[in-house]
């Protein structure tokens, strides 16, 4: 069986959707450096693909590696963020609702355990799993049927 390209997938579930060029494998590896963690295999081969990609409206479903590195770092690094908020140590945030709620990927002593999608709140800080899989998170997201 062949693997399906992710560019493919996704203009099945919706014609609204903008591609980038594909991101570096240098790219990657430097922003799993920088936030110590490896990337799950869906998304770096989704950004070997694409780096990012926007849905209807240009809504960041995926952000490009440099938005990743630069989000979770603000996200971990803000003393404000520290106060309000449960630590984001432990997430990969990828995406956004273009709400202030992001998803993401969770982390568990260094490693990328599961493939779940989790969206968080910004309102109430709170952490949902939304999807199985990057794929599921992506088609429920374009399909209209993601509820959180």
């Amino acid at each position: 069986m062949t693997h399906q390209k992710w560019t493919d997938r996704i203009k099945a579930w919706s014609a609204d959707c903008e591609f980038f060029a594909p991101a570096l494998w240098a790219d990657v590896t430097s922003a799993e450096e920088k936030l110590s963690v490896r990337f799950p295999d869906e998304l770096r081969q989704f950004l070997f693909e694409s780096n990012g990609l926007h849905g209807e409206y240009g809504l960041g479903l995926v952000w490009p590696v440099e938005r990743i590195v630069k989000d979770n770092l603000r996200f971990r690094e803000n003393v404000q963020f520290q106060e309000l908020y449960m630590p984001f140590d432990p997430w990969l945030f990828f995406g956004d609702a273009g709400n202030g709620d992001q998803f993401a990927f969770s982390i568990l002593k260094g490693e990328i355990r599961r493939p779940d999608v989790f969206a968080w709140n910004h309102e109430d800080d709170s952490r949902q799993r939304v999807a199985s899989s990057l794929a599921k998170y992506l088609e429920s997201s374009l399909n209209g049927t993601m509820k959180f």
